[in-house]
């Protein structure tokens, strides 16, 4: 009997310690992972005034796809996720604190460079079946079966997606043509 009280002790101490200890993480975690949070870093605000600009929050679908949509693993890889957050959260801080100057293009570059194409794949699942848009599959099918030695990013066709100074916001309902990607850029 004694045995099982000090077990209910040690129990009741537990969950009286991680219960608030993960509320705290998990609120932290949603307040922090808004684009409004983002933008409270000077660096960061102009990356998302142009992502507001861009197809990824103004489409005829009415998806808005966030930040962590991109920048971080899917949130249902908990441990990647939180890590992941973590790390580039104190990294930016650093950087906001220690870095003298902020260089916005390399940056966008470092980012880029970063990028594996199952972050865009994340919402992009569909990219062989699009039968109206027979160049776009084609082109989507040498990037998700490419080759050896000719692997692509999508960014490298899709660079200028959201991140760009385009200061207007271009809804596809009011655009002559579709967007197009510009092709490879010239590195």
């Amino acid at each position: 009997m004694k045995k099982f009280i000090i077990s209910a002790i040690l129990v009741g101490v537990g969950i009286a310690i991680a219960f608030p200890l993960f509320s705290i993480t998990y609120y932290t975690m949603v307040r922090t992972s808004t684009p409004e949070f983002c933008a409270s870093c000077h660096e960061i605000k102009p990356a998302v005034t142009a992502w507001r600009s861009s197809t990824h929050t103004n489409n005829a679908a009415g998806v808005v796809v966030d930040c962590m949509d991109c920048h971080l693993p899917a949130p249902q890889d908990t441990f990647n996720f939180f890590f992941s957050k973590t790390y580039h959260g104190i990294k930016d801080v650093a950087a906001h604190f220690l870095q003298d100057e902020y260089d916005r293009e390399k940056a966008r570059e470092a980012a880029y460079a970063a990028f594996d194409n199952d972050q865009c794949q994340k919402c992009h699942r569909n990219l062989l079946y699009m039968p109206t848009q027979r160049g776009a599959m084609l082109a989507h099918r040498s990037v998700v079966h490419a080759r050896p030695g000719y692997e692509k990013k999508c960014v490298d066709c899709h660079y200028d997606l959201v991140h760009t100074e385009r200061g207007v916001i271009m809804f596809r309902q009011s655009r002559i043509i579709p967007y197009q990607a510009k092709g490879m850029r010239q590195l």
